[in-house]
């Protein structure tokens, strides 16, 4: 009996003492304030929780009130930092690969795959971001602005002859089909193999609580990402046994640089940065679209002054008709305004994380390293001090500002030395569709255009709109 007490008043002690530890964990120097939740979980449940509002996310809004702008938390088991500080998410950025490098925990690197661009650091890192710009830097986007157009045409033009469109689902599979056919030259009408259902299979658990049990959404993911690879995998061992005579896309350069004589590229490696890609081009541009689209439909004025700014551009042309041109695509001054205003809002990207390489101080705390850091973008475009009304959209508080880069108080695309190198690609596409849609087309919504962010951005009942052709352009002339 008494060898039973003990025992127990040992175990009681230990998990006390273990629960202590969780709580407090041990530090050089000071802490930020926060909580670290219940052990193994932490706050995991409360950051997963959804919400409905464009605002910053109630889990940040609540703490950063009771704890100030920077505060400690744990997420999925790792002690993380949250930074809402413009000055030291800024300083994160700038210290990548001195005191910080790129780190998100580990649910996210099964997902993305543990050779993927995002997990990868110094020459590597620059590297591939350097093969991907052949791809979409300056020279490869003008290439590609008729092939974007006539896309961006064909698929209005059949969505106008349908009831109703559900945009975020339509403008990702242009987007996908647009960009699986630069990549690798899928083309979703011959292949057997319905590689974009394996990517939706995927999307829909990305943001979702990481228990990977049969039937729940993350499980699901995994198997889209597990399919979506194995496809991958059989393209590029296809094309190794049997090379094409004329390379035409980026798989074939991949395959190239693979089998140059002491090249670092694996295959590993390369079908990541496929997968990535392929992911990346389309399922943010499709969301900041649809968001896009539904600003315009409540806001007829800054759709007014959008028309006109495309109309202006078609008025300018001997034939109306005739294709953008580049040099048109870079007068589009108001309309990157808009995607810039877009994107602020859209806050896509709901946590940028890095991991601590060194005991850091700043102000009067500590860092430790090992530690993530976890910089909050929506706490960035929603702050009232730098944004006149925050939550009001108003793409012309950019006419004085140069957003084309990342910036301490706008980080859309990412900052530092990782500026997501498919901005331009994305903004691109926007303006390119939006051209399309507002000189050709009026639309009426149906339904949906409700949000729901977890904490990414949702459309969980869609949003349905018809299109109705513009027969006259009068007004162009």
């Amino acid at each position: 009996m008494w060898a039973l007490f003990i025992w127990v008043s040992l175990l009681l002690i230990s998990i006390t003492h273990w629960v202590r530890s969780w709580r407090n964990p041990k530090c050089k120097g000071k802490l930020p304030p926060g909580s670290m939740g219940f052990p193994l979980l932490g706050e995991t449940i409360q950051f997963f929780k959804p919400n409905t509002t464009s605002d910053i996310p109630p889990f940040i809004k609540e703490r950063v009130k009771k704890y100030g702008p920077i505060f400690k938390t744990n997420l999925v088991g790792r002690p993380v930092i949250v930074s809402t500080d413009p000055d030291l998410s800024y300083f994160v950025f700038q210290q990548e690969g001195r005191c910080f490098q790129s780190w998100y925990p580990d649910t996210f690197t099964n997902i993305f795959g543990k050779k993927n661009v995002g997990s990868l650091h110094g020459f590597m890192y620059k590297y591939l971001k350097s093969m991907v710009l052949t791809l979409f830097g300056y020279d490869g986007l003008k290439k590609m602005l008729p092939q974007v157009e006539l896309t961006a045409n064909k698929r209005l033009e059949l969505w106008s002859n349908q009831e109703s469109v559900e945009l975020k689902d339509s403008t990702a599979s242009m987007i996908f089909d647009l960009t699986a056919k630069k990549l690798i030259s899928h083309d979703p009408d011959k292949s057997s193999e319905n590689l974009r259902s394996n990517f939706v299979a995927f999307i829909r658990g990305l943001i979702s609580f990481p228990f990977n049990i049969p039937g729940t959404a993350y499980h699901k993911c995994l198997k889209g990402r597990e399919n979506a690879m194995r496809m991958l995998r059989n393209m590029l061992q296809e094309r190794r046994k049997k090379p094409r005579t004329n390379p035409s896309d980026f798989f074939d350069y991949v395959i190239e640089e693979i089998q140059k004589e002491g090249t670092i590229l694996t295959e590993e490696i390369a079908l990541d940065l496929m997968f990535v890609l392929l992911f990346a081009s389309f399922e943010t541009t499709s969301l900041a679209l649809t968001l896009a689209i539904k600003f315009l439909s409540d806001d007829p004025a800054v759709l007014k002054r959008l028309t006109e700014e495309h109309e202006t551009i078609l008025r300018n042309r001997e034939d109306a008709d005739s294709g953008l041109t580049w040099e048109e695509y870079k007068s589009m001054t108001y309309t990157f305004q808009f995607i810039n205003e877009t994107a602020r809002l859209a806050n896509i990207v709901p946590a940028i994380f890095r991991k601590a390489l060194i005991d850091i101080k700043y102000k009067d705390y500590t860092i430790p390293a090992g530690w993530a850091v976890m910089v909050c973008p929506p706490a960035t475009h929603l702050n009232p001090k730098k944004y006149k009304d925050p939550l009001v959209f108003n793409p012309s508080r950019w006419e004085e500002s140069n957003a084309n880069n990342a910036s301490k108080h706008f980080m859309a695309f990412g900052g530092g030395m990782r500026f997501c190198v498919g901005t331009d690609f994305t903004k691109l596409q926007m303006a390119v569709f939006l051209h399309s849609l507002v000189t050709k087309y009026r639309w009426e919504e149906i339904n949906g255009g409700n949000i729901v962010r977890t904490p990414g951005l949702q459309f969980p009942n869609g949003y349905h709109v018809r299109l109705h052709r513009k027969y006259t352009r009068e007004c162009y002339k």
